[in-house]
Order: structure tokens, then C-alpha cells, then sequence
């Protein structure tokens, strides 16, 4: 699932189409697939969490969701798209460019003035650019309302800050020094929420995520992925459980030695 500096990363690509008029607005959806955007000028792109909104000019916001595999690209106007065109469920073109929808999910046209709306049931976006104290007030709030929580699963909950996806969720655990079973009331909840803005605000712009600091390719992440590697600090084995039940099922990495507390 792309996390939150994904998206973010998608709408700076996307925002090359800001001020130019739409020549084709395709939308491959049984519900917009009457709809031609052709001619709405692109006034903006906005991220919350991993939601991303497309701003046309008349007040008109196409909302859509990169979901697990979803993904925008940006060609030249006649350049050749790498994805088959079969995936393609948006297709936006201008004079200079093309951006390409692939595989998007929970698309709709709404009035942008409800964007808000939308996404109001969603906990601080963590790449907020006005991101200050009162978000990092409310987002602790929501997290410990239910102390009994594993810290795993409620690191994943959009509902308590947004953006927080399995990567970051092994790298704060890891960082935190407890295990993804440890339950909220065990963890410095603050520190939680103020790791998950500083390693989502540091990646943001970057398409290799890096939560330790060194550059090398396979020295990037303490534990994520990890499971041959090791732990990147004392070397032991580090362990993937399954965390979470049905659709909310998730590995979750992490190392016994560094990180105390329940397993799966």
C-alpha cells in the first residue's frame, strides 16, 4: 500500500499540469465514464494522507486513492505509456502532457469545497504544510484513546494520524524500542507521533525511503524487509509476524533483541 510520501511525491509530479487547460479528460470509470473534462483548466493538487485530489477550475476536485496498486505517470504528450492502457482509469492530457491514472481507486468528481468532507473522519495528515503543535496535540489524543492497543495496528489506523503505512509503521516500533504488540500504553506517545511526522516529512521528496540516515542501498531501513540482512544495529535476526485480522493483515517485522515486548 503506497503510504503517505508516496502520494505526496505523486501530487508534486502531477502539479506540472497546474495552470494549463485540459485538450482530453478521459475517466474510466462506470460511474464518470460520460464525463469529459476537456477544457477545465488543473488549478491544483492536494494530498491528505493517501487520498489525492485533483483541483479543476469551476469548483471541481476529481478524488481518487492509489489503493495497492495504483500509480500516476507523467508523459510527454505523445510519449508511450509503460503501463498497459487496460489499467489506465484517468487520462489527462494537455498541450506539453499527459498524466495517466493507473489503476486508481475510490475515484469521484465532488465540488472541491467538500473536499474536507471527505476526509474528515481521517486523523492529522502527517504532511500537512501547516503541520504545528495543535496537530501534534490532537494526533497523540487519538492515539492514546485506546491504551490498550497494539501500537502496530494504531500507527496504521488513518484514523489517528494520516499517512502511516507498514514500512514506517516496523521503522517507528524500531525506533520507539518496543515490538508492534506492545500496547499504546506502554509507548511515549508523543515521541510516536513526532517520529511518524519527521521520517514522512524527511522521505517525502525521495523515492528510496531512509530512516537511518546511511546511504548505502540495504542500510536504509533498521528492520523492514530485513529478514535475511538482519538487524542493522546489532546484526540479529529479525522476525516478520502477521499483525492484524482480514483486510487490516499485515507483516510486521521487527528485531527480538532491540525491540522487548509481546510477539505475535
Amino acid at each position: 500500500m503506497p503510504e503517505g510520501d508516496t502520494v505526496y511525491r505523486t501530487a508534486a509530479t502531477l502539479s506540472v499540469l497546474t495552470g494549463k487547460s485540459l485538450v482530453r479528460g478521459d475517466l474510466r470509470h462506470p460511474r464518470l465514464s460520460t464525463v469529459d473534462l476537456s477544457g477545465r483548466v488543473v488549478v491544483g493538487v492536494r494530498t491528505v494522507g493517501k487520498h489525492l485530489f485533483v483541483r479543476f477550475d469551476r469548483d471541481l476536485s476529481l478524488r481518487n486513492h492509489l489503493g495497492m496498486d495504483g500509480a500516476w505517470q507523467v508523459y510527454p504528450a505523445r510519449g508511450r505509456w509503460r503501463r498497459p492502457a487496460f489499467q489506465a482509469r484517468a487520462v489527462l492530457v494537455t498541450a506539453e502532457q499527459q498524466a495517466i491514472g493507473f489503476n486508481l481507486h475510490e475515484m469521484a468528481l465532488v465540488p472541491t469545497d467538500e473536499e474536507d468532507r471527505l476526509v474528515a473522519h481521517l486523523g492529522p495528515d502527517l504532511l500537512d504544510p501547516t503541520w504545528g503543535p495543535s496537530h501534534v496535540d490532537e494526533a497523540v489524543a487519538r492515539l492514546t484513546a485506546e491504551p490498550e492497543r497494539e501500537i502496530g495496528l494504531a500507527l496504521l489506523d488513518q484514523r489517528v494520524m494520516a499517512g502511516v503505512g507498514n514500512v514506517y509503521k516496523a521503522e517507528i516500533c524500531y525506533l520507539l524500542g518496543v515490538s508492534p504488540w506492545t500496547p499504546v500504553s506502554g509507548v511515549d506517545a508523543r515521541l510516536a507521533v513526532e517520529l511518524s511526522r519527521k521520517l514522512l516529512d524527511h522521505n517525502k521528496m525521495s523515492v528510496d525511503r531512509n530512516t537511518t540516515g546511511e546511504q548505502a542501498k540495504d542500510r536504509q531501513l533498521w528492520v523492514y524487509g530485513r529478514r535475511r540482512g538482519g538487524c542493522l544495529r546489532c546484526g540479529g535476526r529479525v522476525v516478520a509476524g502477521v499483525q492484524g485480522s482480514d483486510v487490516h493483515e499485515r507483516v510486521a517485522y521487527f528485531c527480538p533483541h532491540c525491540q522487548p515486548g509481546p510477539a505475535a
